[in-house]
């Protein structure tokens, strides 16, 4: 049974609208003036309100506003009672939130008409409500899926921290790092486009060929040949539209050569030497479309000395692609900025640069999943 109620300073008015819509089977509540009105709407929870404009103290405006901004009441259904009928009136209503009016005197049959689809609307957004909810439930439950997938942190012989901030509808950001043998470390991050779980489902693969190392007589320290083997393995055509970016390197502890190559994602960026005067800012990155868009696409690798001590960074573009407050998006190179200006010391500066990054972001969670890995050499 659905539950409406009448806040209405007129006994008069009271009388008439409770005696009607109980006679339509409704269970029906009367408040006899704003404020009590708003202290039974937050303890009811009615399906629909009915609420005259005019009101000493609190009005029928401020009202529906209060009710319309309490996230509980959101989905009720308020309908304006008013002798008001100007264009500018019905503005103000429609602008304080209002989804209906009734003029006066109270036409009984447009009456009945206006709270049954005001009933109807309230049910269709109760349940649009209740689906979002199930599907930010589901959308959780496989961030945290994905996040049991991911690599533990390292300790020797390098250290290697991670974070994976996943967005409300997430994302397809995935990573991992494992040994080829006991000299070399292979190190990757992909990032596949879109949102939702056609977006996650190709990363979890992506995540389990390498892990498993499933293709066939593909050498796994080359890292070209990994991206042409993906490229030629995750087709557009084969997988739902959906292409993906991946930074992927082969670090080999004995020579310190770090052998890497990337298609269409961003650099990896390595600081190298512990003061101001020698510190290092390089940006790794070697040319590639993204894995997916186009088959015979040539990858290439390129390498580099590993001094020590040295910090590499590799991450997916959702930690710089950020809407400030101003308006503006934040840049690549801004945020390498950020890298750049890190204490090089050897320890975990992922926090503070996690925190700087969500002190530039206005909104309380992230537009894109966010993915950071932090290798101390």
């Amino acid at each position: 049974m659905f539950q409406i109620l009448i806040v209405d300073d007129d006994p008069a008015v009271q009388l008439i609208l409770t005696r009607l819509l109980k006679k339509q089977g409704y269970d029906v509540a009367v408040a006899s003036d704003g404020e009590s009105g708003l202290l039974q709407a937050k303890e009811l929870h009615p399906a629909l309100i009915i609420c005259d404009w005019m009101m000493p103290r609190l009005d029928g405006i401020e009202v529906c506003r209060r009710v319309k901004a309490d996230k509980e009441l959101s989905t009720t259904f308020f309908i304006l009672l008013t002798s008001l009928g100007s264009i500018e009136d019905r503005v103000r209503g429609l602008d304080a939130g209002a989804d209906d009016f009734i003029s006066k005197p109270i036409e009984v049959n447009e009456l009945k008409a206006r709270v049954r689809a005001g009933l109807r609307l309230h049910q269709l957004s109760h349940d649009l409500q209740t689906q979002k909810r199930i599907l930010e439930a589901e959308w959780a439950e496989a961030a945290e899926y994905v996040r049991s997938l991911l690599p533990e942190p390292l300790t020797k012989p390098v250290n290697i921290q991670s974070c994976f901030i996943p967005s409300q509808r997430l994302g397809g950001d995935c990573f991992d790092y494992f040994w080829l043998d006991s000299d070399s470390l292979a190190i990757y991050l992909l990032d596949t486009a879109g949102h939702g779980l056609r977006a996650t489902l190709p990363s979890i693969s992506v995540l389990n060929i390498l892990r498993s190392r499933t293709i066939p007589n593909l050498n796994y320290h080359r890292p070209s040949e990994v991206l042409s083997a993906l490229n030629q393995t995750f087709q557009l055509a084969y997988q739902n539209d959906k292409y993906f970016t991946i930074w992927y390197g082969v670090y080999n502890k004995v020579t310190r050569q770090l052998i890497y190559a990337s298609a269409g994602h961003p650099p990896a960026v390595l600081l190298s030497g512990n003061s101001p005067k020698n510190k290092q800012v390089q940006t790794l990155r070697t040319p590639g479309m993204p894995i997916g868009m186009f088959p015979d696409v040539m990858f290439t690798d390129k390498s580099c000395k590993i001094e020590s001590p040295s910090t590499l960074y590799i991450f997916s573009d959702g930690i710089y692609e950020i809407h400030q407050a101003d308006g503006n998006l934040w840049s690549l190179e801004e945020f390498i900025n950020l890298l750049g200006n890190t204490k090089n010391s050897g320890q975990p500066n992922l926090e503070l640069i996690l925190q700087s990054v969500r002190s530039i972001n206005p909104k309380p969670i992230f537009d894109d999943d966010l993915s950071m890995l932090e290798i101390h050499f």
